[in-house]
């Protein structure tokens, strides 16, 4: 049997807040609310949650702080709620590792949708993480981050390599955004130029394919991003 999946909530009005939790619990969810991330701490550091859905602007630790710091110590899926206009702190929120975004007011069965949606992605991952991935005559190794060459040679990997790697691995086939797979790269708070991600595919595209400048297994789609176009084994 699948295991329910456990979301938290941090919101600090109190009706939107009481209407997402019934609502989620409706649909089979585990589900547990706070107003605050003081609240949610204890939950959050048992790594309760498989997924969390957070207010941005919260009083004291902020959503922003909230995806910072969780992102830096868990794989947890991340959704940022917001009533803001600005595009600012939602672009913020994906370079520091949220996962997606709903601007108030929000229809219901929308956040429903992302919520399934970012689930079965995280999921996904966390069974990569367990596993080997074969490509094109590659082997790779989620667990010692070990990518091995068609003819046995290992291949060093920088970190930021290994985690737009990982990230393509667990999206084969679909159009990645620069700004999604930097929020996959971990150290992104020190450099948040989404183009900084051209110079890790230029580095990965050496090691991966025949002729890096004719790239068949991770391609550009124009104007939107990248693609993983290798078949797994």
């Amino acid at each position: 049997m699948a295991k329910t999946a456990h979301i938290l909530i941090i919101e600090d009005e109190p009706v939107t807040r009481t209407t997402l939790a019934d609502y989620l619990t409706a649909y089979g969810y585990i589900v547990a609310a706070f107003d605050s991330a003081e609240a949610a701490e204890p939950k959050l550091e048992s790594e309760w949650a498989d997924l969390l859905l957070v207010d941005i602007t919260l009083d004291g630790k902020d959503g922003l702080q909230i995806t910072r710091e969780e992102r830096a110590r868990s794989d947890i899926g991340i959704i940022l709620t917001t009533s803001l206009s600005d595009d600012v702190d939602r672009i913020v929120g994906l370079e520091l590792g949220a996962d997606d975004y709903v601007c108030k007011p929000f229809n219901r069965r929308e956040l429903l949708a992302r919520i399934k949606n970012l689930l079965r992605r995280t999921e996904g991952q966390r069974r990569l993480s367990r596993q080997h991935a074969r490509f094109h005559g590659f082997t790779f190794s989620f667990a010692t981050r070990q990518l091995t060459a068609p003819d046995g040679a290992a291949i060093r990997l920088t970190r930021a390599e290994y985690e737009l790697l990982t990230e393509f691995l667990g999206h084969p086939g679909q159009v990645l955004s620069r700004e999604r797979l930097m929020a996959a790269v971990t150290h992104r708070q020190e450099d948040p130029d989404p183009r900084t991600v051209d110079v890790i595919i230029r580095r990965l595209r050496t090691k991966l394919e025949d002729d890096p400048a004719a790239p068949k297994l991770i391609t550009t789609a124009h104007g939107e991003g990248y693609i993983f176009t290798a078949i797994l084994d």
